[in-house]
């Protein structure tokens, strides 16, 4: 399982969503993303679990204590 996270300045990061392999999440956060900055910050696509987010971060292993269920597994463009 692939962890997709979420943060912003002064809020903890937040888990957005799970994907079964490491190209669906990259194929994902790519079309989410509007714009980059050198800063490594961003904005993301309206409707997309990143939307209200800066930066993203993914990982391996849960990085909190959020239940993965409660998120989006697999998001997809189609699912907008």
């Amino acid at each position: 399982m692939h962890y997709l996270y979420g943060s912003k300045p002064r809020v903890p990061r937040k888990l957005v969503a799970t994907f079964d392999s490491e190209q669906q999440l990259r194929a994902y956060v790519n079309w989410a993303t509007l714009s980059s900055n050198p800063d490594g910050t961003g904005k993301f696509e309206q409707g997309s679990v990143l939307a209200s987010y800066q930066r993203w971060e993914r990982s391996l292993a849960p990085l909190s204590e959020e239940n993965a269920e409660t998120v989006e597994h697999n998001p997809s463009p189609s699912m907008l």
